[in-house]
């Protein structure tokens, strides 16, 4: 069985949010499929796009585990981008999360960082 994820947040003000995740995945967006709508693709049948939807933006709430955490961080960092919050759970498993101009919620997590 073939999955593909389209993971989508909504967003107030499309020019603002645009520029925020080109900054966040290091990226323009992948393609375009109208004038409302940008998507990134991720990893290989795995997207996250935002839409345009004026007074909706704001509750998205995604985590994308990555292999390249500390590397990824760094990028976005010199990006220009703070992440709001850092966590490590009990297991070691790590979390850093960023807000976008909304507040949607967007994390990355990795492995235990190694010693």
């Amino acid at each position: 069985m073939s999955v593909e994820l389209f993971a989508g947040v909504l967003v107030n003000d499309y020019e603002a949010a645009l520029g925020w995740y080109e900054r966040l995945f290091g990226s323009p967006p992948t393609f375009i499929p109208n004038d409302t709508e940008a998507v990134w693709e991720l990893a290989e049948h795995r997207y996250m796009y935002i839409e345009h939807r004026p007074g909706r933006g704001g509750h998205a709430l995604h985590t994308v585990f990555v292999d390249d955490l500390d590397a990824r961080v760094e990028g976005i960092t010199d990006r220009g981008l703070k992440p709001a919050n850092r966590e490590t759970y009990a297991n070691g498993v790590r979390k850093i999360t960023y807000h976008d101009p909304d507040g949607n919620e967007i994390g990355f997590g990795g492995a235990p960082a190694q010693l």
